[in-house]
């Protein structure tokens, strides 16, 4: 055989052994279900504090608190649903808005009250983000991700085209 051929093919063969045997770095951070409970934790800190999975609560703390409703349509499959809950819902400036000016619901459209809501608000395509009033009518929607900033601005029209404005 060739030296030129022989020795690259040697050192190729080394690296590939070196790199077999260095140990993968443990992240637990890395897990689903580390994963989800990351997302949790941020929520509760700084984020869009929701309601999970009950509609009917929403629209009694929205009558209650004489706010509007945010509402999160999503998935479980759906993958900007989750760069939005990943990304979008932990902001603290997003936080503070939503918190401040919104009831917010997250609802599986695919489990309990969601396929009735689904069909309600014409719900076709996921992420739907709906706002309501505290009597379930709609208000604005818009549909897909969104960053922080985005997302902002479109509750600040929804809170314009419902006539109240944002503290």
């Amino acid at each position: 055989m060739s030296k030129k051929i022989l020795l690259p093919g040697l050192f190729i063969v080394m690296l590939v052994l070196a790199f077999a045997y260095i140990p993968a770095k443990k992240d637990s951070a890395a897990t689903p279900q580390n994963f989800e409970k990351e997302i949790v934790e941020t929520k509760v800190e700084k984020g869009i504090h929701f309601i999970e999975e009950d509609w009917n609560n929403a629209l009694a703390e929205a009558k209650k608190q004489k706010k509007l409703i945010f509402f999160d349509a999503y998935t479980s499959w759906c993958g900007p649903c989750k760069l939005l809950k990943r990304n979008t819902f932990p902001d603290k400036n997003a936080g503070d808005f939503f918190n401040k000016n919104f009831i917010n619901v997250a609802v599986d459209m695919e489990k309990g009250d969601g396929p009735a809501l689904a069909q309600q608000y014409g719900v076709n395509a996921y992420p739907t983000l709906i706002i309501a009033d505290a009597e379930g009518k709609l208000v604005t929607y818009t549909q897909g991700y969104m960053k922080p900033k985005q997302l902002i601005e479109f509750g600040a029209f929804g809170l314009k085209q419902h006539g109240t404005s944002h503290k």
